[in-house]
């Protein structure tokens, strides 16, 4: 019997991934570098399909189907580099080797070019929907050649999450694309569950408002516009009680939340383009922050506060709904915007449209609003800008006025909302005709000559501000 794809990695993703082949009728080869995980595997969930136990990779590679595919499920980094050390020799021309971790696409584009020079296929697959997905119908992100992607996508889209019919599977771009693409949902990941956050903590502290009354808050604001995975389960865990205090569930957990890396990936790489990604970036130091407990500690006895006494109005938890939306409105736009300088960067064609529509089922950051932005970019009018797009620009207008009392609001009451604001900023810096950046350049200008555009003229100048402060063009500085 010989098997269309080999999984080697059976931890809970790799072993979900399996199954979830094995169910949808594809004979599965599987190998865990301790056999005991394989023999495990098989003695609870055999039934789900057919499967080929093999005890090496060399047995996993001759159990295969040729092209063969050999998925790693193994922790990113040097497990990767290792498994497909062991993993080469055994292969041949047009064999395809698949990381469906969450790799650094840095590391993917090494690999694929590395593994090119062999005549071998390297895949980077982004995975989003964490183990349910896994075993249910993930969004798949995958990247590589167009040719292993005519080999293995079938196999993909058929596991993948649908929407209306449709796979949320398709191929990304090149190399790194498919881990980029994944990278970015993670970033918007981020900020979507930091902005759920400033505003449970809006509606506790600024309008005592308790857990399980948040809760249907929450559970009504997921039959409209917010309709979203992350607001359902939002009311989900605000409604839980905890066993052993019977208080709630969030009152006993530590406020210090933890990150693998994509998130802090994703801002790092928006430095290297140039593209703004505030909102990430907020929310990536905001999980920074709670983390780092002993300085809070010292911090909640040294620092002073000063915070107003507000009374917020019957209208706040609408305000608050409007804000979150217009925050995660903006989180989604600055991750597709930075998708748009990556394709530039690394030379992806992405296509936006398609991408929005991969995320509307399986992964982690699936909303309702997903539907208009693949919209919004199949539109023969493409926006440059995804808060352009006249759906979005209408309902930030809209929502504009809550969005900076909510703000304002938290800002006198002393309650941090730094994805709220930084998000704010963001579509206001957009929107006005000068920014201070002008005064930026010339700073620059005196102290490191550095020059500057004028308004009324073309070319670049520099001021003698050690002389006479005459103008002269750039090129006569040097």
């Amino acid at each position: 019997m010989s098997a269309q794809i080999g999984v080697t990695g059976l931890a809970v993703m790799g072993a979900n991934l399996a199954r979830n082949l094995a169910r949808n009728g594809f004979t599965v080869a599987l190998h865990n570098r301790s056999v005991e995980k394989t023999d495990a595997l098989l003695a609870k969930h055999g039934g789900d399909g057919e499967f080929i136990r093999t005890e090496s990779l060399q047995e996993l590679v001759e159990s295969l189907e040729k092209p063969r595919r050999v998925l790693i499920m193994v922790k990113a980094g040097a497990p990767v580099d290792s498994v497909i050390e062991q993993l080469v020799p055994l292969l041949e021309t047009g064999d395809i080797v698949i990381d469906a971790g969450n790799s650094h696409f840095q590391d993917t584009r090494r690999r694929e070019a590395a593994l090119a020079k062999k005549d071998l296929h390297f895949v980077g697959i982004g995975v989003s929907g964490g183990e349910e997905g896994a075993l249910n119908g993930p969004s798949i992100m995958p990247g590589g050649s167009k040719e292993s992607y005519a080999a293995l996508g079938p196999l993909l889209e058929k596991i993948s999450a649908h929407v209306d019919g449709q796979p949320c599977c398709a191929w990304i771009g090149t190399d790194g694309a498919g881990h980029f693409v994944k990278m970015v949902h993670n970033g918007i990941e981020y900020a979507d569950m930091q902005v759920i956050g400033e505003a449970f903590d809006l509606l506790r502290s600024g309008a005592g408002i308790e857990p399980a009354e948040q809760a249907k808050i929450f559970t009504e604001w997921n039959k409209g516009t917010l309709s979203s995975f992350l607001i359902e389960i939002t009311a989900e865990v605000l409604a839980h009680t905890d066993g052993r205090t019977g208080k709630p569930f969030v009152d006993v957990v530590v406020d210090a939340a933890g990150q693998k890396g994509t998130g802090r990936w994703t801002v790092i790489s928006a430095l290297e383009l140039g593209s703004p990604t505030s909102g990430i970036a907020e929310s990536v130091f905001a999980r920074a922050l709670s983390s780092q407990a002993a300085q809070r500690a010292e911090a909640q006895q040294k620092l002073a506060g000063h915070e107003e006494s507000i009374a917020v109005g019957e209208d706040f938890v609408e305000d608050v709904r409007q804000a979150l939306f217009a925050s995660k409105l903006v989180s989604y736009a600055q991750g597709l915007d930075m998708l748009t300088g990556a394709a530039k960067e690394y030379g992806w064609d992405l296509k936006l449209d398609e991408i929005a529509a991969l995320w509307r089922g399986g992964c982690i950051i699936r909303a309702e609003l997903l539907k208009d932005i693949t919209a919004a970019y199949a539109a023969q009018d493409k926006p440059a800008n995804l808060l352009f797009a006249p759906a979005f620009s209408e309902a930030i207008a809209g929502a504009l006025p809550a969005w900076r009392r909510v703000v304002a609001t938290a800002v006198g009451l002393g309650i941090p909302v730094p994805v709220f604001s930084s998000s704010l900023a963001y579509y206001d810096g957009l929107r006005r005709k000068r920014l201070p950046a002008a005064l930026t350049q010339g700073l620059r200008d005196l102290f490191g000559a550095h020059t500057y555009s004028r308004i009324d003229a073309e070319g670049t100048f520099h001021t003698l501000w050690g002389e006479d402060k005459s103008e002269v063009e750039a090129a006569d500085t040097h």
